[in-house]
């Protein structure tokens, strides 16, 4: 199932292939795909429903990022 997210924080190339790499790192978390426009859009296709709570855990590695739903 694919989920709609904001990813705060994002601001360059490098950025998005931190926060794809490691969103991906996550067992439910077949694809993530973040764009830089509109800047920090996600789109997160998911094995299992997981709650932004838990993206946000999954992030916690990368400073500066913070995530929410659309």
């Amino acid at each position: 199932m694919k989920r709609k997210f904001q990813i705060n924080g994002i601001s360059c190339g490098g950025c998005i292939s931190r926060g794809k790499k490691t969103l991906e790192e996550h067992p439910k978390i077949e694809k993530a795909e973040i764009f830089l426009a509109p800047k920090g859009a996600t789109i997160i296709t998911m094995k299992e429903t997981l709650s932004v709570d838990e993206l946000q855990k999954q992030l916690s590695n990368l400073e500066g990022y913070t995530i929410e739903k659309l």
